[in-house]
């Protein structure tokens, strides 16, 4: 997988500024302020930094913003990266001017400045966030990304701050190479290897093979896999941090590839079915961070992973086919997929697991995309009090999602003429229609939430924490409400 970029926190030393290489980051408060370390950088520079900092150019920029200067006068470093932040920034301020020290890195080595700003550990978490990049295929680049250093006046206070902050990026990392992955790579054989592998982080790592599925009655997930050579998996990962108490369930939908089966897609665009296992990317990522920083909770990941193909053992429109649970649904759309794959599992996770509740992700419609965009993820709930306290960690992460509706009215459009139901209803309200279909699978009792990435998984250009391609988005919205609910 990725390897996150090297940090490393030293004491301030402003005797070694003269002679660093590379690039280096200075910080600047909105009014032109500037600290210690960055007076001796403007020094050295012969006053660029402070003329810079009365600019038109500098008053424009936003919180968190900045430019670099190449190539300054007097200096042994290749550029000065100029940022402007507050001297107490929020933290999304802080990991965005990483983020933008990452951009003007480049392939450099980087040394900031960072002397005793109190969000020195969250530059740094938004420095190795945008510092990612997917070039496993790519022969003419390497991964050997040069490393950073950040002079702060408490380095061994910082790091430790920043430890957990790590984890969680690992785990952002792991979601984002998995998007990122193609088709023929990332078979249902290879994604569950690469989850097996997570048992020695500490993870209960369980696979369950298609006779075992089979017995089970997980006809629906079956039916999805069976047009495909790459045999159908359920992979089940507990991570045990919380004492006896039952465990929170995150749920994912794995398709690895989606050409939509017998309702075949249209040809332009399929490339990016490649990340339709962006839910299960998730859940994975999020189990990894759980285990990497030693979360004291009891959660559990189940994911489904199958490919949707057109063969001749596929299904077909008109189908009715029997769920784990005992629902008939007709399927009227083999490009409707990813909902009979959470159908089995979101009863399979409650029936064994009795969880205290449950999260499914999904890269379910393109209806969601229409609706929200490429900002936000689609929300629906049966609970009020777990989708706020959701919400609050989605906001507190700068991570957009939005609350969509379910409705009894949307239960008529599910009615079907052979089946107890019907999998697709079509373009009106396509997005809620599905999430109404999966609450169907979803015990009274439960409370649940189910969110649809399907616009923000990945996306067509860079964003503020991310470069194009995979986001690894809801990794840290899912963690950061994982630790406010039930670590305390």
């Amino acid at each position: 997988m990725t390897t996150p970029i090297n940090i490393n926190f030293v004491e301030s030393d402003i005797d070694t500024i003269a002679g660093l290489t590379g690039k280096l980051a200075v910080l600047v408060s909105p009014d032109g302020k500037i600290d210690t370390l960055a007076r001796r950088v403007n020094r050295l520079s012969k006053g660029a930094i402070a003329r810079f900092a009365e600019s038109d150019a500098f008053a424009k920029l936003e919180h968190g913003a900045g430019v670099a200067l190449a190539y300054p006068a007097g200096m042994t470093c290749d550029g000065v990266i100029v940022v402007k932040i507050a001297k107490r920034p929020s933290v999304v301020e802080a990991r965005k001017a990483g983020a933008t020290m990452a951009v003007y890195k480049g392939t450099d080595t980087l040394t900031v400045l960072a002397a005793s700003n109190p969000k020195a550990a969250d530059i740094s978490y938004g420095l190795a966030l945008r510092a990612y990049a997917f070039i496993a295929h790519k022969t003419t680049e390497t991964d050997d990304i040069q490393g950073a250093t950040m002079m702060v006046t408490n380095p061994e206070s910082v790091a430790a701050e920043a430890g957990p902050m790590a984890a969680l990026a690992e785990g952002v990392f792991f979601t984002r190479d998995l998007v990122n992955e193609p088709s023929n790579i990332l078979t249902t054989n290879d994604f569950a290897a690469r989850l097996a592998a997570m048992q020695e982080l500490g993870l209960e790592v369980e696979i369950l093979e298609e006779d075992e599925l089979a017995k089970l009655g997980m006809r629906t997930l079956l039916a999805v896999g069976q047009g495909s050579t790459s045999p159908s998996k359920v992979v089940v990962m507990r991570w045990n941090g919380g004492g006896d108490e039952a465990p929170f369930a995150l749920v994912g939908k794995g398709v690895v590839f989606d050409t939509g089966g017998i309702s075949i897609k249209p040809s332009a665009g399929m490339e990016d079915m490649t990340m339709d296992m962006g839910g299960a990317g998730v859940v994975s990522g999020v189990m990894r961070a759980l285990a990497l920083r030693g979360a004291k909770a009891n959660v559990v990941g189940v994911v489904g992973l199958v490919e949707n193909m057109p063969d001749g053992d596929a299904m077909r429109p008109g189908d009715v086919v029997r769920s784990m649970k005992g629902d008939t649904i007709e399927i009227n759309n083999t490009d409707a997929e990813g909902r009979l794959v959470l159908a089995d599992i979101l009863w399979y996770t409650q029936e064994r697991f009795k969880p205290t509740g449950m999260i499914d992700l999904a890269t379910l419609t393109g209806a969601i995309i229409i609706g929200l965009g490429h900002d936000k993820a689609g929300v629906f709930s049966n609970n009020d009090t777990i989708c706020k306290d959701f919400l609050k960690a989605a906001e507190t992460e700068n991570e957009g999602a939005w609350r969509m509706p379910l409705a009894p009215s949307y239960d008529k459009l599910l009615k079907s003429r052979t089946a107890d139901m019907k999998n697709s209803c079509g373009r009106p309200a396509g997005a809620s229609t599905a999430a109404q279909f999966l609450q169907r699978f979803v015990k009274e009792d439960t409370p649940w939430i189910h969110l649809d990435i399907a616009g923000v998984a990945l996306l067509p250009g860079d964003s503020e924490l991310a470069p194009k391609g995979a986001t690894g988005w809801g990794v840290r919205a899912l963690d950061r409400f994982i630790r406010d609910k039930y670590e305390g």
